[in-house]
């Protein structure tokens, strides 16, 4: 286990106490002195199980120290509060929800987003289309494009966001930026359909409401 860390107090240390393996415990503690969490928010991540919510080759490069990438820490399932109990999920509902605790939801994916804009216009030819998402990372300097899905993972979810991913590299991104990332949050994972999608770019998530 690391030295322990000066930043973090003996109540931040008795929250972790509970933990049995030592690269979780170093997970949050790196995190803690990072994001500067008090021991509510660090009861909340670990209550949150948001260690274990990583993908696996996130938490390899944790241990290797290898440099990360923005779609490493967003977490699966992806969980998103149901303040009024919903019963019938619509993606105009679901995206209402992520709205009404946008917050609360980029820290689902990771650290240092920025908000740009929600039904964000974008016209193809004569057309006008509405990104669900568009936000910004600030550490990782690039666009981030999120869709939103209540079904299953399909391969025209594919095709749909890497064509507002392009537009967005082509029309907003910055020449000192980086390539924009895709996020498809859907009800259920298609681990083909991921699989054979050649944009390495493009990860998908499945949410779960809390």
């Amino acid at each position: 286990m690391q030295t322990v860390s000066a930043q973090l107090s003996w109540s931040h240390y008795c929250e972790l106490l509970s933990l049995e393996n030592v690269e979780e415990i170093n997970y949050y503690i790196k995190s803690t002195e990072l994001n500067n969490w008090s021991v509510r928010q660090l009861r909340d991540k670990v209550k949150s199980n948001e260690y274990i919510r990583l993908p696996k080759e996130t938490k390899n490069k944790l241990i290797k120290q290898d440099k990360s990438s923005v779609a490493d820490f967003v977490k699966n399932p992806i969980m998103i509060r149901n303040k009024n109990n919903y019963q019938i999920i619509s993606e105009k509902i679901l995206q209402k929800l992520v709205l009404e605790d946008i917050e609360s939801f980029m820290t689902e994916l990771g650290n240092s987003f920025c908000f740009i804009g929600s039904e964000y216009k974008i016209r193809l030819d004569n057309t006008f289309n509405y990104i669900d998402l568009l936000l910004f990372n600030y550490e990782y300097n690039c666009f981030v494009v999120v869709e939103l899905k209540v079904t299953e993972l399909k391969k025209e979810h594919i095709g749909q966001i890497e064509i507002y991913m392009n537009y967005i590299d082509e029309n907003l991104k910055k020449f000192n930026q980086d390539k924009t990332i895709g996020i498809i949050i859907c009800k259920q994972n298609n681990k083909y359909v991921i699989k054979y999608c050649s944009d390495d770019r493009i990860i998908a998530r499945e949410y779960e409401l809390v």
